[in-house]
C-alpha cells in the first residue's frame, strides 16, 4: 500500500515540503529556480552550436558553388540556424514564467517539450551537416 502511495505522489511536488522535515533537512526544491538554473546551461549551448553554424556557413560560402554539397549545406545549415533562434526563444518564455504558478505548469511542459524536441531535430541536422563535410578553403592559390 504505502509502495503505491509513493508511486502515485511521484511527481507531485509532495515529496519536497514534507511536513517531518525537521531543521537539519534540506531547504524544499524551488521547481522555478531549478528550471532557470537548467535552461541556462542550454541557452549557452544553443549559442555555442549557433556560432559554429555561422562559422561553417561562412566557410561554405567561401568555397562558392563549385563545393559539390553547396545547396544541401547552406540548407542544412540555415534551417539548423533558424531552429536554433526558435529554440532561444522558446527558452526565454520558459524561463519568465514561473513553474510554481499552476495556471502556467501546462503550457510551460508543452513548450519544454517542444525545445527538446527542435533540440534533438537540431542534433539530428547537425549531424548530416558533418557528414557532408565542410572545409575551408586552402589559401594558398
Amino acid at each position: 500500500m504505502e509502495k503505491m502511495m509513493s508511486s502515485r505522489n511521484r511527481g507531485s511536488g509532495t515529496e519536497a515540503t514534507r511536513p517531518d522535515a525537521g531543521p537539519s533537512s534540506p531547504a524544499p526544491l524551488n521547481m522555478n529556480h531549478y528550471a532557470n538554473k537548467k535552461s541556462a546551461p542550454e541557452s549557452m549551448l544553443d549559442v555555442a552550436l549557433l556560432m559554429a553554424n555561422a562559422s561553417q556557413l561562412k566557410a561554405v560560402l567561401e568555397q562558392g558553388a563549385n563545393f559539390n554539397f553547396y545547396t544541401p549545406i547552406i540548407t542544412l545549415i540555415s534551417m539548423s540556424l533558424c531552429l536554433q533562434v526558435a529554440v532561444g526563444v522558446l527558452l526565454i518564455f520558459i524561463v519568465r514564467w514561473n513553474l510554481n504558478d499552476e495556471q502556467y505548469q501546462r503550457r510551460l511542459n508543452m513548450l519544454d517539450n517542444l525545445a527538446t524536441s527542435l533540440v534533438f531535430i537540431i542534433v539530428v541536422v547537425n549531424v548530416f551537416i558533418t557528414a557532408f563535410g565542410v572545409h575551408r578553403p586552402n589559401r594558398g592559390d
